[in-house]
């Protein structure tokens, strides 16, 4: 659906629902298309949820108006983020980038230098904002899938064929569909086993959000989800 994107991207904003057929608006969604948007009777929207189906609507003086098709998007490759809590807002930045450039999916990683404060309450706490930021990022960039936040594990849960970021790996990505990047300090020693394919972010030392946003650009761009050859031509 590439010759609606112009008309998706000047709509208004995009707003999740739960039933693509029979769309209703939450009262959080609702009060912040008229209270925070201020949205005006008649301005068209996006709906979506979340499973590649779309369609347009207006703003009714209650309600939806002029509700539209149903769209079906196509998914993109799938690829993966293991992707270690950062201090403050960091991760929720990382997350919302990582939307953006169309990561699949994010798993928090508890690894050794983050273990001791990312449990019990801290760690529901960040799992829950993460999901949150990740919904509005969506809309923002007009996603149709929603970019999952799966339950936490540690590196020792980390399946082989995840690669790992680190200063020493190769610059080869080929073949890369999911990689981890590291907390502040970088991993441990004996984190990770010798065997473990590593691949290189570049020649700087990045701070954990920079890594982040280059990791999952470097891992969707790679795998074609951004509609390009490594030649840099389009694909049509």
């Amino acid at each position: 659906m590439r010759h609606e994107w112009p008309r998706r991207v000047a709509a208004l904003t995009q707003l999740r629902v739960d039933d693509i057929n029979v769309p209703e608006l939450s009262r959080d969604e609702d009060h912040h298309l008229r209270r925070v948007l201020r949205a005006r009777e008649g301005e068209e929207l996006v709906l979506c949820d979340g499973r590649g189906s779309w369609r347009f609507a207006k703003v009714a003086a209650a309600g939806l108006a002029d509700v539209g098709e149903v769209f079906l998007d196509a998914p993109t490759p799938t690829t993966t983020l293991y992707l270690a809590p950062l201090k403050g807002e960091r991760g929720e930045w990382a997350v919302a980038k990582a939307t953006e450039v169309g990561v699949s999916e994010i798993v928090p990683l508890v690894s050794e230098r983050v273990a001791q404060k990312f449990r019990g309450e801290a760690r529901d706490r960040v799992v829950s904002r993460w999901r949150r930021v990740a919904v509005e990022t969506a809309g923002q960039c007009r996603r149709s899938y929603d970019l999952v936040i799966a339950d936490p594990v540690t590196p020792a849960e980390v399946p082989a064929h995840v690669a790992v970021a680190d200063m020493s790996g190769s610059g080869d990505w080929r073949g890369v569909t999911s990689v981890a990047v590291g907390p502040e300090g970088g991993w441990s020693r004996d984190e990770w086993a010798s065997t473990r394919r590593r691949v290189s972010l570049g020649p700087s030392v990045l701070r954990g959000e920079t890594a982040a946003v280059v990791a999952g650009a470097l891992v969707t761009f790679t795998n074609g989800s951004w509609g390009f050859t490594l030649g840099g031509a389009p694909n049509e």
